[in-house]
């Protein structure tokens, strides 16, 4: 049971980023978020992901494909619409 509730938020927490890239679309700015931090935490996920995909955790496995995903898109989409002033 807990090991289907730990499965379910795995997927779920990954989603709360949807909300983010949709923001920086719909403002067409990210310039609230900061690069350094964006490309940082990408990194560090870069980092863990071949260990989370080779888990026999399927919670941790689960969550590192759907987090990595979702990541990526917040870290695109960061660069791509951060503008310098």
């Amino acid at each position: 049971m807990l090991t289907k509730i730990a499965l379910i938020a795995s997927i779920m927490l990954p989603l709360w980023n949807i909300p983010l890239i949709v923001r920086i679309i719909k403002r067409r700015s990210s310039r609230d978020i900061s690069i350094l931090w964006v490309i940082g935490a990408w990194s560090c996920f870069l980092a863990m992901f071949p260990a989370g995909i080779q888990s026999q955790d399927i919670v941790y496995r689960t969550f590192t494909y759907v987090n990595f995903f979702f990541f990526t898109l917040v870290m695109i989409f960061t660069v791509l619409f951060h503008r310098n002033k």
